[in-house]
């Protein structure tokens, strides 16, 4: 197959939740691969260092602070990217995270988890992930191209202890991709394709404290439970989920449209027995 078929020079790319660990990965392969990058995080200074990284080593990049809760930040975040970079060919929806006060614990029941932080997780990961793909998806529909990325979890796959509000979200983001794909190829354009990627587990600012300890560093007992049923026997980095991402953006995916595809070192596939 020629490389010219994974080419991805010339088109544009908004990553929400792109001045996170995963996002801002993502954003730096984009733009190494030719695509202009639009930075988007809530709050602009971390999303600006993001871009001015990417700049640095001859990427093309801009950062925008927009809460993807935040329709009106959406519309506006829309609007300055297609003055500055044109419309937009690509959306990585990137933004998500978790609440302490949506998770279980030894000291918090399921019965006792908070109503308040449960509707923010739901917002984030699912709401923020449609909202955005309102918001950028309706250029593609009107052109008749375009690719969407949304960034699912395992614990959408396989349901785990404690991170139930997260677990789903994500299920539901999991649900959206496939049914968006659909409606998308068969209402608008077989040209715009929708997918997923499902991280394995990953160290980032979000689940750190449940893998590590934070006074030593050592693996917490879910951390090495975790590590025992990943076949490839470590957490991913960051940097892993590029080469998927690449795939799935380019024209090398052509066929490729409602797959949630995983990216956890073989996670999903072991029964552990």
């Amino acid at each position: 197959m020629s490389a010219t078929r994974f080419d991805i020079r010339g088109q544009v790319a908004v990553v929400t939740g792109g001045s996170g660990v995963l996002g801002s990965a993502m954003a730096h392969g984009l733009a190494a691969a030719g695509a202009a990058v639009a930075v988007l995080g809530r709050r602009l200074a971390p999303a600006e260092s993001v871009a001015e990284a990417i700049r640095a080593v001859g990427g093309s990049a801009m950062a925008i602070a927009a809460d993807v809760c935040d329709r009106e930040a959406l519309r506006h975040a829309a609007a300055q990217i297609e003055a500055n970079f044109g419309p937009v060919d690509m959306l990585v929806n990137g933004a998500g995270g978790n609440r302490p006060g949506a998770r279980t614990s030894p000291d918090t029941s399921f019965f006792d988890l908070d109503p308040l932080a449960l509707r923010e997780v739901v917002e984030l990961n699912f709401d923020g992930t449609l909202a955005a793909c309102q918001m950028f998806g309706r250029g593609m529909a009107e052109r008749g191209r375009g690719c969407i990325v949304n960034i699912s979890s395992m614990s959408a796959m396989r349901p785990l202890s404690r991170v139930v509000g997260y677990g789903a979200a994500k299920a539901a983001v999991d649900n959206f991709t496939r049914w968006l794909a659909v409606d998308m190829a068969r209402n608008y354009s077989a040209a715009i394709r929708v997918n997923a990627i499902a991280p394995g587990f990953f160290l980032t600012e979000q689940n750190r404290d449940l893998l590590t300890e934070p006074s030593s560093g050592r693996l917490t007992p879910r951390g090495e439970t975790i590590l025992a049923h990943t076949p490839m026997g470590r957490f991913g980095q960051a940097d892993d989920l590029v080469g998927t991402l690449l795939w799935l953006v380019s024209p090398a995916a052509a066929f490729v449209t409602g797959v949630v595809v995983p990216v956890d070192g073989g996670f999903s596939a072991d029964s552990g027995v």
